[in-house]
C-alpha cells in the first residue's frame, strides 16, 4: 500500500487485525510493562506533588509530537513559557497547545469513562483554539462544532 497525500486513510486495513495478536512474546512484554508502570506509580505516590511529574511528562510529549510536524522548540523555552508565562515563540506556543489538548482529552476520558468520538470536538478546540474546521491535505477535516 503506497502512501498518497491526496487520498485519505490510504486503504488502512480493517480493525481488529485478522491475525492473532495475543502471542506469547506480546503477553510477556505486557507483563513487563505492567510491572514498570506499577513501579512508576509507587514512585509517584512518594512525591509531595505528583502533578509536577505529570505536567513535565505532558510537556515533553507535546514537544516530541510537535517535532514530528516540524514545529521545533527547546525544552528550556517550553518549560519557561509553561511556568513563567513568558513571551514564547510560535513553535513553543503550538507545543503548549498540544499539552492543553492532551489534558482536555484526558479530562474528557475521565468524564465519559473512555474515548468517545464526540470528545474530539472539545480536543480540537483546545488544540486549535477555534471552532472552524481545520483541513490537512490527505486527511479528513476536523470540525469543533457539533
Amino acid at each position: 500500500m503506497t502512501w498518497s497525500a491526496d487520498e485519505p486513510y490510504n486503504d488502512l486495513p480493517p480493525l481488529p487485525p485478522a491475525e492473532y495478536v495475543e502471542t506469547t512474546p506480546v503477553l510477556k512484554a505486557v507483563i513487563k510493562a505492567r510491572a514498570a508502570i506499577a513501579g512508576l506509580n509507587e514512585a509517584l505516590v512518594s512525591l509531595p506533588n505528583p502533578g509536577i511529574f505529570l505536567h513535565s511528562l505532558a510537556l515533553l510529549e507535546a514537544q516530541a509530537s510537535s517535532e514530528i510536524e516540524n514545529i521545533v522548540t527547546t525544552t528550556d523555552e517550553l518549560f519557561r513559557a509553561a511556568t513563567l508565562s513568558a513571551d514564547a515563540s510560535g513553535a513553543t506556543r503550538e507545543a503548549l497547545r498540544y499539552q492543553k489538548a492532551l489534558f482536555a482529552g484526558l479530562d474528557a476520558m475521565r468524564e465519559r469513562h473512555g474515548i468517545i468520538t464526540a470528545n474530539t470536538a472539545r480536543i480540537s478546540v483546545a488544540l486549535f483554539g477555534t471552532s472552524k474546521p481545520r483541513c490537512v491535505t490527505g486527511r479528513a477535516c476536523i470540525s469543533a462544532t457539533r
